[in-house]
């Protein structure tokens, strides 16, 4: 088994927390993260909601179903029986002893029933995405605490050449996919893992009316991954009103199929008023709602730039989810067009501007939007990257650098140095 960057968060709040909520799309590996939970010490009973008779006695009678488990307990696929929640909660406010529950789900907390109220205080909840690139090759990950380190001196990377790129950007990080090299065989897992979120996980979150326009809706979505999102021009595409595109794209980011990407914004109310990014939630179920394969993603220029940008969004939205830093992730984008792909703000406000670029010979009009955003942010911006498809590690400027993409996932990318001062 590989190992998950999680796995020392999890141990951790477990040591401290009476209830430990592990979220994540289905797939992503929870119960294999849980097993390794178990294998390192922590010694609690394994029950899944999956199974039908245990489902069906926590519908029946929370209460007793709780209070028939032992100390410590592993409950998978808790969503399947929301009314659990407030069974916990009495039972946590009985023994509030850390470690008693391991909750997994493949549901966003916030939108369980009860959830954020009966637990509040009382349960961590940490997020498993599918595998990242380090995971993948067993590499250090240090890229988002190295771009807020308080000096940066790029080192040399081993890099990527965009064959390469193509691969790991068409299989994604399912382990499932990732464990399947025939590319027919991928998308047979990909076909299913859509049918079971649109037939199962969907229903059991919400009465989703109207399931048969889902499978055109995901297409229309992966179309516009890494752009900004309209969700009147996606209601309009889709043929289905915007009131019902609303309820459908909740559930979709409730199950993780998708994330809104904020824009930025150095006035805080404003950031609500202007529109997102989507943001599929792994690049290798978009090149198969897009019916883009290795070959088809080497030749099609017109996919390539948002397919790698949506890869490269991917790998920062989990190495922000395990970082020391935990930063924010937005875009930034102005009336006047000026845009940097991804910003990341820390918690004491300080920015880092990420740009990807599908080129081998960066130039310096590819980080003019990466000066706009210097200019304006002044003081609060940090340092700007241009992730590229090329080999080299180069400055174009005061804290603006070109680094390959594989910087993401190369260990030490950087000679830096860390302030301590606290936050």
């Amino acid at each position: 088994m590989k190992a998950r960057r999680l796995m020392p968060q999890v141990m951790a709040a477990l040591a401290d927390t009476p209830v430990v909520f592990v979220q994540g799309p289905r797939q992503a590996g929870k119960t294999t993260l849980v097993e390794m939970v178990r294998g390192a010490g922590h010694e609690a009973e394994y029950r899944t909601l999956d199974d039908a008779a245990d489902r069906a006695s926590a519908q029946r009678d929370p209460d007793g179903f709780i209070a028939a488990l032992p100390e410590q307990v592993v409950l998978d696929e808790i969503q399947r029986a929301p009314a659990l929640f407030l069974a916990i909660k009495a039972s946590v406010d009985r023994r509030r002893k850390p470690g008693r529950f391991l909750l997994t789900g493949s549901a966003h907390a916030l939108v369980l029933p009860t959830v954020a109220d009966s637990l509040a205080g009382r349960m961590e909840v940490l997020t498993l995405r599918p595998f990242s690139q380090g995971e993948i090759a067993g590499s250090e990950e240090v890229f988002v605490d190295a771009c807020f380190a308080t000096t940066f001196a790029p080192r040399r990377v081993e890099a990527a050449g965009w064959p390469d790129l193509v691969e790991r950007i068409v299989r994604g990080g399912f382990p499932t996919a990732q464990a399947r090299a025939d590319a027919g065989r991928r998308a047979a897992w990909f076909a299913s893992y859509t049918t079971t979120i649109l037939d199962r996980d969907l229903r059991d979150l919400a009465n989703v009316q109207h399931l048969n326009e889902l499978p055109r809706l995901l297409r229309l979505v992966a179309a516009r991954s890494s752009g900004v999102l309209n969700l009147a021009d996606l209601a309009r595409d889709a043929g289905i009103p915007p009131s019902t595109l609303q309820r459908h794209w909740a559930m979709l980011e409730a199950i993780f199929f998708v994330q809104a990407i904020p824009a930025w914004s150095g006035n805080l109310s404003s950031r609500l008023a202007k529109a997102p990014k989507a943001l599929v939630c792994d690049s290798g179920l978009l090149c198969y709602l897009l019916n883009l394969d290795a070959g088809r993603l080497r030749e099609d220029d017109l996919m390539t730039g948002a397919a790698l940008e949506s890869f490269v969004a991917c790998e920062l939205v989990k190495q922000a989810d395990w970082s020391e830093t935990r930063p924010s992730l937005f875009h930034y984008r102005t009336h006047k067009q000026q845009e940097v792909d991804f910003v990341l703000e820390d918690r004491r406000g300080r920015l880092v501007g990420i740009e990807v670029k599908k080129t081998a010979s960066p130039g310096p009009a590819d980080f003019r939007g990466l000066r706009h955003l210097q200019e304006r942010a002044g003081k609060r911006f940090l340092r700007g990257f241009m992730l590229y498809t090329g080999t080299e590690s180069v400055a174009f400027g005061p804290d603006l650098y070109a680094l390959p993409v594989s910087a993401l996932w190369s260990g030490q990318i950087a000679d830096v140095a860390h302030s301590r001062t606290p936050l």
